[in-house]
């Protein structure tokens, strides 16, 4: 009988023992769930692990917050009871597992909200099993040495304050400011008291943009890990009363109008009935109470921008037709819109605002180039569909700004227009005035006004240089009188800065192409090696005359850096950009090309130590370049590039795609035999055979324009041919690094890259 019992006994603990162990198997991996607070549902995932030993950790996710794998305290898992801790923040989870399903409750300073999880795969974008480990890139970017006067942070760390901005009524400042951890918060000070408040908390997620609703309350926006779907919140200036106004997973927000005469409603857009559609809407930034505005139900044919006067009141729109052409609308009732205008994509035809200064409600400031090749501005009348007079232009530039005054009854104050430096021309006394002032108290430095109070008596003016990377004074209209308020990095000396020389040259087939050179110091004694470095883009981007934290960063280093505003860049005029169309990977790479030998000429360069590095389409550059002169250059860095022209327009994000046509028209139609021939000359991923230099590659994994299976493609082709190719991906970034830590790691491991595939080998004398 003994011997039978304790058989049973034996037994009983084995079925007891593999129940344990298949429930340790079960409750492991990514379980995920909502929480339903005061309407809102935000999801939370718990990513469950356990050791050998039997000891479970876990990490949660909150991808609404953009915060991803935080660690819990505790995690334990006991008769079928799960129960995680996170005591700082004052989580507490505990559930049953109930066949697939854990049961629980989620517990948080006082709350207790039901949550039930389902298991799921995480999963990360792209093939994981390309980019290179930490250690690798740690090593690569060793190659550099470290007794430079100035390191990278120098260069990329955030300043320990920025953005600064008033309050409508001048009694506040807002401005963020960089704790220990590298958090960037947001602070609002009263000026009177000086009493500071700390009204945003950055946690996992960046805050993408912020700025004042009112005089007592703050807007903000941010996305999920640089996917750009960007939500839209508001806190009061003493922090409280914080709320998610747009919180709808997948949809993108746009600001359209702030409403000034309205403080407590902003205007804007989302594509929250349709992914391909934006529609406006007039939002309550206390409640998130939402009124649609318009419909936009055509997606085949989506309005594409909105007008609106200071009131709110929608006055016209532009549509987009058959892919390629715009329908400009304009109401004179307020109720029935009748097309104004009938125009090409290529057209500009833009209201910039209307004249609040006239009695005549349909006079406008509009920004056009339908009767000459650069925009100028006019004022227009809307209701006869005429000019009234052209007020601005410039024989070689596109005019881009103007100014008007809601303070003195909306006068205009003044023209902008980029040329190799920006350039302010004043029309008002007042402004004429204020820039004389301004000008004379700060010679050879770019100014901007970051922002005024709504009497004007005060202005926050922001001074810059090819030198200065960013100071901020404030300016006493009344008192005539300017203070320091901040320098945003001073611990980079102006004189130890490189000088950015404006350049102008003539490609080969006789157009003229205007650009940038940063040069070292060490150029003083000799030929430098060069960093090509062409913008983004490409149609309408273009590089300017400013601090650039790269080109300062290489110069340091004793690289020289060459930015071509090659033909497509946008501010040179309509001929200038559409001679760039069907062009892209051609003849506006021969544009870089001819920039290089430009330099290379000039005796500022060494043509056998050249690099060339750029991001998005600079990024297409690098790796074209690489495969159509893979003798020119000793090396690139390609950063968030596209590799194959067929998978990057099939990877568009749904609000891209109803301008297909118009994309395909700037770079090239599969659907026309002659370009597709062309497309599959000019995707690089086709051509790796010829890439026979060193090539380095970095992605942004949640990147929505330039998918991460564009930089795959191109790391998987070179390293199936034995290449070895340096491979930095982010998992918590998207087109292009917003987080500090991920961007110091960039450049230190390219300057590292530069650093293993540069010579610096000084022979002659440069030439002036």
């Amino acid at each position: 009988m003994r011997t039978t019992i304790a058989k049973i006994g034996s037994t009983l603990f084995l079925f007891f023992g593999l129940v344990n162990q298949v429930n340790a198997q079960e409750i492991v991996g990514a379980w995920k769930g909502k929480l339903s607070v005061q309407g809102m549902e935000i999801l939370l995932v718990f990513n469950i692990s356990s050791s050998e030993e039997g000891v479970y950790t876990s990490t949660m996710d909150s991808p609404s917050q953009g915060a991803t794998d935080i660690p819990m305290d505790t995690t334990t898992f006991s008769e079928n009871t799960l129960t995680i801790q996170l005591k700082q923040a004052g989580i507490k989870y505990l559930a049953t597992l109930e066949g697939s399903k854990l049961i629980g409750t989620f517990y948080q300073k006082g709350m207790e909200l039901p949550m039930t999880l389902n298991k799921t795969i995480k999963t990360k974008p792209g093939n994981t099993d390309l980019p290179s480990t930490d250690a690798e890139l740690e090593k690569l970017a060793n190659y550099s040495p470290t007794t430079y006067k100035y390191s990278v942070e120098d260069y990329f760390a955030r300043p320990k304050a920025r953005g600064f901005g008033f309050s409508p009524n001048g009694a506040y400042l807002s401005y963020r400011e960089k704790d220990e951890n590298k958090k960037n918060h947001v602070y609002v000070k009263n000026l009177t008291t000086n009493k500071v408040v700390r009204v945003i908390e950055e946690k996992e997620e960046l805050i993408r943009g912020f700025g004042w609703a009112n005089d007592s309350r703050i807007i903000y926006v941010m996305d999920k890990g640089g996917n750009e779907d960007y939500h839209l919140f508001a806190v009061d200036i003493d922090g409280k009363n914080q709320k998610e106004l747009t919180p709808f997973d997948g949809v993108k927000v746009k600001i359209l109008n702030n409403l000034k005469e309205d403080k407590n409603h902003l205007i804007i857009s989302m594509n929250k009935n349709n992914p391909q559609i934006f529609e406006p809407y007039k939002i309550n930034i206390v409640t998130g109470e939402l009124k649609q505005l318009y419909k936009n139900e055509d997606a085949a044919n989506p309005i594409d921008g909105y007008v609106f006067d200071k009131e709110g009141n929608l006055r016209g729109f532009s549509k987009l037709r058959d892919g390629v052409n715009f329908d400009i609308y304009y109401t004179l009732d307020g109720e029935n819109y009748k097309i104004l205008k009938e125009l090409s994509w290529k057209d500009t035809f833009t209201i910039s605002s209307f004249n609040y200064a006239s009695t005549y409600e349909h006079d406008a400031y509009v920004t056009s180039n339908l009767d000459s090749d650069k925009t100028k501005i006019y004022l227009y009348d809307l209701k006869e569909d005429k000019v009234i007079k052209p007020l601005f232009s410039h024989n070689d530039y596109d005019v881009s700004g103007i100014s008007l005054s809601r303070n003195r009854d909306y006068e205009l104050d003044y023209f902008a227009y980029e040329g190799e430096k920006m350039n302010i021309i004043p029309v008002s006394n007042y402004y004429k005035k204020l820039h004389k002032r301004i000008t004379k108290k700060f010679p050879g430095y770019n100014y901007s006004i970051a922002d005024k109070t709504d009497d004007e008596n005060k202005y926050l003016v922001f001074l810059q240089s090819d030198k200065l990377y960013g100071v901020y004074y404030s300016y006493d209209a009344k008192k005539d009188e300017f203070k320091l308020l901040y320098n945003l990095m001073p611990n980079l000396i102006e004189d130890d800065m490189a000088e950015m020389r404006p350049i102008t040259f003539k490609s080969r087939d006789g157009i003229t192409l205007h650009g940038y050179i940063t040069l070292p110091k060490e150029a003083l004694n000799g030929k430098v090696p060069v960093i090509v470095n062409p913008h983004g883009g490409p149609q309408g981007i273009r590089d300017s005359w400013g601090f650039n934290p790269e080109a300062q960063l290489f110069a340091s280093r004793g690289y020289a850096t060459l930015q071509v505003n090659f033909r497509i860049s946008g501010g040179y005029g309509k001929e200038f950009l559409e001679s760039g169309f069907k062009q892209i990977g051609r003849k506006a790479m021969d544009d870089v090309e001819d920039g290089l030998k430009y330099a290379v000429d000039k005796g500022w360069v060494d043509k056998d130590n050249a690099a060339i590095y750029g991001a998005s389409h600079g990024g297409y550059a690098v790796l074209r370049g690489l495969t159509k002169t893979p003798d020119l250059y000793a090396c690139g860095v390609d950063y968030v590039g596209v590799s194959n022209l067929f998978t990057f327009m099939d990877s568009m994000p749904a609000y891209w795609k109803p301008y297909l046509k118009i994309v395909k028209e700037i770079w090239y139609d599969s659907d026309v035999p002659e370009e597709k021939v062309i497309m599959d000359e000019v995707s690089p991923v086709y051509h790796t055979d010829k890439i026979t230099k060193p090539l380095f590659v970095v992605q942004g994994a949640n990147d929505p324009r330039v998918n991460i299976d564009e930089s795959d493609q191109i790391v998987q082709s070179l390293r199936d041919k034995g290449v070895d190719v340096p491979y930095m991906v982010k998992y918590d970034e998207g087109h292009g690094f917003g987080k500090e830590e991920n961007s110091i790691a960039l450049y230190k491991a390219m300057i590292g890259f530069y650093a293993k595939h540069l010579k610096k080998d000084n022979a002659t004398p440069i030439k002036d």
